[in-house]
């Protein structure tokens, strides 16, 4: 049986004529930089999330790069996050000489433990970046409250859940910044690389609008020292074609993860979704302690699997100057050892979920 992870071209092939039509107009109109396609999309994407500002960019890393500096964080300042994500949250400080200040997870939902912030907070701190690991938002009324007793900013790196919710909201229309990501693997993604900036500060999304283009006001006019990080045109159309599906889509993830969960929860440990939130399920991450075998087993029989993520960011080598050690953070560095992502996407039929299930059944 083929499987693919994240069945790419089954959706293609699903909206093509969407799509195609969408990338032929800006074609003809050969309008690549800042088209009227991004202007639209930027407005449905306020429209789907209530969110005030959405700003798209080039990528989700620069969306986050565009947060940061959105906030005017300086060398020396202070962002607690999480080590356990993608190298993006971290980098991104580093790249303006701020500070990452790494705390632990919490062993369920694998997302920034908010009872370790306060512990972490010094004079230099400037804000708080929760990542929404795997699809589901942190605990963000904690985070918040923390925050707002010690003025401090929140910046959501949603790189991976847009189209999560926390209290009914979408993941983006919380703390002073959200960001997401439109990379082609990501719930919502684009056919190259792409992002957004979401808040309903006005001074922020002006900023971000100008740093966006090399911090012009107007043309020629540099305001800030800003980046090249516009979304191409033709990224937005993409976009345009699959958000209009995008709702359904994640109705049909939640069912695929509801069946992973009924087939795998009785033989191991799935994921915990809070009460309070939904998930984009950017993923469908296990725990296992065998995982190399299973690893294997599941390579042998043409189930594809992923680790996010083998190594938390403390122990990168770029993170070295940092002097994190081995055992600082040992809930990340366990789960950074057990952590195994199988197939999720919204074309996953009964008899793959099936055969997947069963091949892990047989295999732990």
């Amino acid at each position: 049986m083929k499987i693919d992870f994240a069945n790419l071209q089954i959706q293609y092939q699903t909206y093509k004529e969407k799509i195609d039509t969408n990338i032929q107009s800006i074609l003809n109109k050969s309008n690549y930089i800042l088209g009227e396609e991004v202007n639209i999309l930027e407005q449905e994407l306020q429209n789907f999330t209530k969110v005030k500002n959405a700003i798209t960019c080039s990528s989700g890393t620069d969306a986050i790069l565009l947060a940061l500096m959105a906030i005017d964080v300086k060398p020396g300042d202070e962002i607690i996050t999480t080590p356990f994500t993608w190298i993006s949250t971290g980098e991104m400080i580093a790249l303006l000489k701020a500070v990452p200040v790494f705390i632990d997870i919490e062993p369920d939902t694998y997302n920034l433990d908010s009872n370790l912030i306060e512990k972490a907070i010094t004079k230099k701190t400037k804000a708080i970046m929760p990542v929404s690991l795997y699809g589901q938002p942190s605990d963000i009324d904690a985070i918040q409250a923390i925050a707002d007793k010690y003025d401090l900013k929140v910046i959501i790196d949603g790189a991976q859940s847009f189209g999560s919710t926390y209290n009914k909201k979408t993941d983006s229309n919380l703390g002073d910044i959200s960001i997401t990501s439109f990379f082609p693997a990501k719930p919502l993604g684009c056919y190259g690389d792409g992002g957004a900036v979401f808040t309903n500060n006005d001074e922020y999304a002006k900023k971000i609008k100008s740093l966006r283009v090399h911090g012009q006001n107007k043309r020629h006019h540099h305001q800030y020292i800003g980046i090249g990080g516009r979304l191409d045109t033709i990224q937005a159309g993409v976009l345009l074609a699959k958000l209009e599906n995008f709702k359904d889509e994640l109705k049909v993830r939640n069912k695929v993860a509801e069946k992973y969960t009924n087939k795998l929860s009785k033989i191991l440990q799935t994921p915990v979704i809070k009460p309070n939130r939904t998930s984009a399920w950017a993923s469908y991450t296990l725990r296992v302690k065998n995982r190399d075998s299973l690893l294997l087993s599941l390579k042998e029989s043409g189930i594809p699997t992923s680790i996010y993520y083998p190594t938390p960011l403390h122990l990168q080598e770029c993170f070295q100057y940092l002097n994190y050690k081995k055992n600082d953070l040992p809930i990340s560095e366990k789960a950074s050892n057990e952590v195994i992502s199988i197939p999720m996407n919204p074309f996953l039929s009964d008899e793959q979920i099936e055969f997947i299930t069963y091949n892990i059944g047989e295999n732990i």
